[in-house]
């Protein structure tokens, strides 16, 4: 991973990839969320969904047009587009940001 966090305006942060970085050379690959105890791709929300309610979090239903999960031992909430086809690399680094050790971001 090479980039450079960005703060924007409204305080969110953002990953902003180098030039340099394979995504912009157009080696056509793309980044995949693995669950590394088990070393399982996550192909889709309902593996997702399994592997974190194994870790503690639990399904918010509030917002319609995302999938939200919160952990009660923490303040942390995840916030992720309803669409799996819609799952970008900063959504899969804040699983891993939040889930220490459990997740790791490849490129495949």
């Amino acid at each position: 991973m090479s980039g450079v966090w960005v703060f924007k305006q409204n305080g969110v942060v953002q990953l902003v990839e180098s030039p340099g970085s394979d995504c912009f050379q157009g080696s056509g690959r793309r980044k995949v969320l693995v669950h590394v105890p088990t070393n399982e791709v996550v192909t889709s929300y309902g593996v997702l969904e399994r592997i974190l309610s194994s870790l503690g979090w639990e399904r918010y239903y509030d917002d319609l047009d995302l999938l939200q999960f919160h952990k009660r031992s923490t303040v942390h909430l995840i916030s992720l587009p309803k669409d799996f086809n819609k799952l970008k690399s900063m959504h899969m680094f804040d699983l891993v940001v939040k889930n220490r050790n459990m997740f790791e971001v490849r490129d495949m």
